[in-house]
């Protein structure tokens, strides 16, 4: 029986793996003759408005969001024949190299969060393989995968288990993938889109239970377990370790177990920071409702570690009564700027000196933080040909107030006075580090106007800050979107074509879409997906109009539609 794309996919991915089998020979025969053809000289089509608006999903929270064994060889040619053919690309510096011409921008995807059991095995192998096949038959450039702290060296410290990692490496270098890989500090749980749940290593917990310290606390004696608080980085309290050291022995390891695949087929390392992987403070925690969008959220400065430091910078600043606790009067989590005296646009604490000594603080430890452990990973993976990456959060409600308060509890000291932007960018590019930043699908008349979002305004402070530095960009879509709308934006978002900002050749250096799921394979979404790929692969050197590439696009998608199908038809059995 014929299923479509979403139900063999769906089935796949939440069915039981049998034991593979390689009996059977496919029949399928298809044509490639009519797929991706150079158009034709003086070919002319009808301009397409840039606005035009298909199904809208207007998202309703800020983040993130939430998967799917070998494909038969007669198959795996079959669609490889089918690849798009995209422009060579030098991978992350790319267009961004001074002078150089736009190439385009290459498309990678996350894989799903759960990819790897809490056994070490890969979860749902053969849907895994069959959708891999199918993103490498789009012309996508890789994927993003999460390698968890709590899943490698769950058991005990200096006791590594890459189990189901190596295998999923292979399958991609398989399929001509090559491969983000995250080095997953943190929780999975609790954040945007957080689909299942991944603790800190067992043994991490057991030191957090003993000193509830190392957890992020903020001025309530809240604990917040999803990363170890940066006020004890130098500390040894992880069984003789300092944090900082135990990431620092984690990517060695990894370096070590992986190095025949370094700059081959793991292209980058993207390192985590803090809460969802990035360079932030867990201010806006969802776990358990304790903070809801678009809330301003709250300081996490209050283990003594933190308060320690804090002390002795007040110290520093001859003003040692600022040295006792964070601001009193910054309100709750779900509270708005103007519901609190210091972060309200008239006389609020923010803009007095106490508000500059303590955001100054708080912000450089964050800094810091960044600072010590991209130093590591510098060290690390130096001559490996891998990039290094951050991944800095796209807070954009309240944007358009004075004081900025969500981006301030984070950690952002950006303020309508202020940019926050570029210290973290220069600090990067100290370390020669990708800028990684999120909620580049979304535009500002989708968000709710009442909170002042506005995340288009906050990607291009951004763009400049990097340019700025002459540190390369990198995007991600915050939330899942699969209709034009949101592809369109991505699209001038990556290339780099904001309001405001100089035209130039420079574009982001890649682009990172979430995720791989059953839903993108839905016929619509697929269709969708196949032809934004393209788009981005054409880059500023688009030369046809975009309705020529959408025409290739679904003759692309209905010639391979049969491989696909018959790839999940066969894995089924």
């Amino acid at each position: 029986m014929a299923l479509s794309i979403t139900h063999q996919i769906g089935a796949l991915a939440g069915t039981p793996i049998q034991p593979e089998s390689s009996s059977g020979e496919s029949t399928a025969t298809v044509s490639a003759a009519a797929v991706w053809k150079t158009p034709a000289a003086g070919l002319r089509c009808r301009a397409r408005a840039p606005d035009a608006v298909d199904a809208v999903s207007p998202p309703v929270s800020p983040c993130r969001s939430p998967g799917l064994g070998p494909i038969r060889a007669d198959l795996t040619a079959a669609c490889s024949a089918f690849e798009v053919e995209a422009p060579t690309r030098e991978y992350v510096e790319g267009s961004q190299k001074t002078g150089a011409k736009g190439k385009g921008v290459p498309v990678f995807v996350m894989m799903p969060l759960d990819s790897v059991t809490m056994n070490n095995t890969v979860n749902r192998r053969k849907a895994m393989n069959a959708s891999l096949q199918a993103l490498k038959s789009a012309g996508v450039e890789g994927v993003m995968m999460d390698v968890w702290w709590g899943l490698v060296e769950r058991d005990a410290p200096g006791s590594y288990n890459w189990g189901g990692y190596a295998e999923l490496l292979e399958m991609a270098k398989k399929h001509g993938l090559k491969v983000q890989t995250v080095m997953s500090f943190h929780q999975c749980g609790g954040n945007v889109g957080d689909s299942c749940f991944i603790p800190l290593p067992k043994w991490v917990g057991e030191e957090m239970d003993k000193d509830p310290n190392i957890a992020y606390t903020d001025q309530w004696g809240r604990r917040n377990y999803e990363y170890v608080s940066l006020g004890c980085d130098t500390l040894p309290v992880l069984k003789g370790r300092t944090p900082v050291q135990c990431y620092a022995d984690f990517m060695r390891a990894f370096r070590n177990n992986f190095s025949h695949l370094l700059g081959d087929t793991i292209v980058e390392i993207q390192v985590g920071m803090g809460p969802a992987g990035e360079l932030r403070y867990p201010s806006y925690p969802e776990q358990n409702g304790t903070w809801k969008f678009p809330g301003i959220g709250a300081f996490q400065c209050y283990d003594k570690y933190m308060l320690s430091s804090l002390k002795a910078a007040a110290e520093a600043a001859s003003k040692p009564e600022w040295g006792h606790t964070g601001p009193t009067d910054a309100g709750h989590y779900n509270n708005w700027p103007e519901d609190t005296p210091f972060f309200r646009k008239e006389g609020g604490g923010w803009n007095s000196p106490y508000g500059e000594f303590f955001l100054s603080w708080y912000s450089q430890m964050l800094l810091d933080h960044g600072e010590r452990i991209l130093s590591s990973a510098k060290s690390t993976f130096e001559n490996t040909g891998v990039k290094i990456s951050v991944k800095i959060a796209g807070i954009h409600w309240h944007y358009g107030t004075r004081s900025h308060a969500p981006e301030l509890t984070a950690g952002y000291y950006n303020t309508r006075h202020r940019d926050g932007y570029l210290p973290i960018a220069q600090m990067l590019g100290r370390h020669g580090a990708v800028f990684n930043f999120t909620c580049i699908e979304m535009r500002d008349h989708e968000q709710p106007q009442d909170a002042l979002c506005a995340p288009e305004k906050l990607v291009r402070q951004v763009a400049l800050a990097t340019r700025e530095a002459q540190v390369p960009l990198a995007g991600e879509n915050a939330l899942p979107r699969y209709d034009d709308y949101a592809l369109e934006q991505i699209l001038r978002s990556s290339l780099l074509d904001i309001e405001g900002c100089p035209r130039e050749d420079r574009e982001m250096c890649a682009f990172t879409y979430l995720r791989m799921n059953p839903d993108l394979f839905q016929a619509d979404n697929w269709r969708h997906f196949v032809a934004f790929v393209k788009k981005m692969g054409e880059g500023k050197d688009l030369h046809r109009c975009q309705e020529e590439i959408e025409r290739e696009a679904e003759r692309f998608v209905h010639v391979t539609q049969p491989l696909v199908q018959e790839a999940a038809v066969a894995l089924m059995h």
